[in-house]
């Protein structure tokens, strides 16, 4: 048995290694990263059971995994939820320590600490919200994020790339719960593996609200913004999130940028969509933001939000969910000093969100 009084701080080193999603079609959807937003195939691997491609931007990994039976269980997971994330690995120097420390304080074990000898990586699994999972990754300390164990890098991949749409890492991954289930998520990883709470919100669109906690990992690099409905409330956008989901899940990744604006039009020319805001927001964003009249005109053309802080400035604005159900989609944040998220832009943002689902739903109904 592991002293776990020599491993107190085995949680403290805690990092995105990727970020795996399950899918219908891998190569559909590697082809939609590489395509549209400049990712680039990094590695391949896979068994008789499933296939699986991982693809690298910036500081940002991610793995498309395709079952090739019922027995895998991204089988299972499309089928309940459609594509969508499944695993936030997180890498840690010392696997054995951080699995034994979590379930010491009360984590819920989903695979044990399992050595893999044709790489020399040691991986485990933590049960997260949900069904998703997080798997613990130990890999040399030079080596890149992104390849599971097994994967086979693709040689020279991404040399060539030029991170023309200026995508940088994952700076945060939102989550819808069931209502009522926000605290015992906040308090579970908060209590298990070591996260914080560093900001709380309570967000009203029209008739509807919800309550937001963001908890970070003790480095600083891992934050989750978990949601729930607030059922005093008429039922809204995250009620049709968990309807559409069949559960708990994640509703976007939010990559940070260097330049917000100059992300979205090269993301834009390379099809994705964004989100709208209405023009009276710029009309009042110049009294509450320091803002020089190009950079406002700017924001205004790409619909790209503003909020400022003590620490400094933040750009953010949604994809529109490109989702066969509408569930999952994508944030561009680019941090200028602020370490916050912004009060007046989540507001702004989901009011956003809620104009896209108004017009989903007309036509639905047509």
């Amino acid at each position: 048995m592991r002293d776990l009084s020599k491993s107190t701080d085995a949680l403290a080193d805690l990092s995105i290694d990727y970020v795996e999603l399950y899918v219908e079609d891998a190569d559909a959807a590697a082809s939609a990263w590489v395509e549209r937003y400049g990712f680039a195939v990094v590695g391949t691997g896979g068994s008789a059971d499933h296939r699986g491609i991982a693809l690298r931007h910036g500081e940002i990994a991610l793995v498309v995994t395709e079952a090739l039976s019922e027995q895998h269980p991204a089988s299972a997971y499309v089928l309940e939820h459609g594509d969508g994330v499944a695993d936030i690995a997180l890498r840690t120097a010392d696997v054995g320590a951080a699995f034994d420390t979590a379930l010491a304080r009360g984590a819920l074990a989903q695979r044990r600490p399992e050595p893999h000898a044709a790489d020399g990586r040691v991986t485990a699994a933590l049960r997260g919200f949900g069904d998703l999972i997080h798997t613990l990754v130990q890999r040399d300390p030079a080596e890149e994020p992104g390849l599971p164990a097994g994967f086979a890098p693709v040689p020279g991949a991404g040399d060539e790339q030029t991170n023309e749409v200026g995508l940088l890492a994952l700076d945060h991954v939102a989550v819808c719960l069931n209502g009522g289930d926000l605290d015992t998520m906040v308090d579970y990883y908060c209590d298990t593996l070591g996260f914080r709470n560093i900001f709380e919100e309570h967000i009203v669109v029209g008739s509807q609200a919800m309550e937001s906690t963001a908890v970070q990992g003790a480095s600083g690099t891992v934050t989750l913004t978990l949601i729930e409905p607030d059922t005093s409330a008429a039922s809204g956008q995250v009620d049709d999130f968990l309807k559409s989901h069949q559960g708990a899940g994640v509703q976007h990744l939010a990559f940070s940028a260097r330049d917000a604006v100059d992300s979205v039009r090269a993301l834009s020319d390379r099809g994705v969509s964004f989100l709208r805001t209405p023009s009276s927001y710029y009309d009042r964003l110049g009294r509450r933001v320091a803002l020089s009249t190009a950079r406002l005109d700017d924001l205004r053309a790409t619909n790209v939000l503003a909020a400022e802080d003590h620490d400094g400035q933040l750009f953010q604005i949604f994809t529109a969910s490109a989702h066969a159900r509408g569930t999952l989609f994508f944030e561009i944040i680019e941090r200028q000093g602020s370490a916050t998220f912004g009060s007046a832009n989540i507001k702004a943002l989901y009011e956003a969100v809620e104009v896209e689902r108004m017009k989903q739903r007309g036509f639905h109904q047509r």
